[in-house]
């Protein structure tokens, strides 16, 4: 179980904090008073974009899923709570604001702006603990809290590590897309958490989903 009550509850106050701020620069954009610095895109978006957007970023998980049966790592899924789903719906809008609105390159070119995806999407990507892991030795100062991160190069690693780092250039796809005239953020938020409620569905299907908390 990868999950705590109390900091599932932390990321689901920062995400309500955001998400509203956000919302307030939208509504505000919409109505043509946009305030003078808003969060990153925080405009309008056409309808049908945030749609199609969203029925791409479900079919992720669904090829991640085939993707493990194919390499035999199925049964290393972790296990989670139905809590966990808060946080998981929560990371749909603090890490877009973060990564698809705030670490990007933007109006230097398109080179400098794929360039700058690519590096971001692996940086978001080397985030999640896919192949590396945390456990301080025993008697070890936490001063040196390096020593306790140690690599893990496995099939299930590398196959997590891969679609985690394609959904972020999925997602930063949506916001560039020539169709989202204006950059909004709108379809990266609900396209990360239809492909969220997807996982949280599969892992429920399969059996890894365990108690409440």
């Amino acid at each position: 179980m990868n999950d705590s009550p109390a900091g599932i509850l932390l990321s689901v106050i920062a995400a309500i904090y955001l998400g509203n701020w956000w919302w307030r620069d939208f509504r505000l954009t919409r109505a043509g008073a946009a305030p003078a610095d808003p969060l990153p895109g925080a405009f309008p978006c056409a309808g049908y974009f945030i749609i199609a957007g969203t029925l791409g970023a479900v079919v992720i998980p669904v090829l991640e899923t085939v993707a493990e049966l194919v390499v035999g790592v199925s049964h290393e899924q972790s296990n989670i709570s139905i809590l966990f789903l808060g946080a998981m719906l929560s990371a749909a809008v603090i890490e877009e604001v973060i990564f698809r609105g705030y670490i990007v390159v933007q109006d230097r070119g398109r080179g400098a702006l794929i360039a700058s995806i690519v590096v971001a999407s692996f940086l978001f990507s080397l985030m999640h603990d896919y192949l590396w892991q945390y456990q301080l030795p025993e008697g070890v100062s936490a001063w040196e809290f390096w020593r306790g991160f140690s690599f893990q190069f496995t099939p299930k690693g590398w196959v997590s590590f891969s679609f985690v780092f394609t959904s972020s250039l999925y997602f930063y796809a949506l916001r560039f897309h020539p169709r989202n005239i204006h950059r909004s953020l709108f379809p990266c938020f609900v396209a990360h958490a239809a492909k969220n409620i997807a996982i949280f569905i599969i892992k429920f299907a399969q059996g890894h989903v365990v108690g409440w908390w």
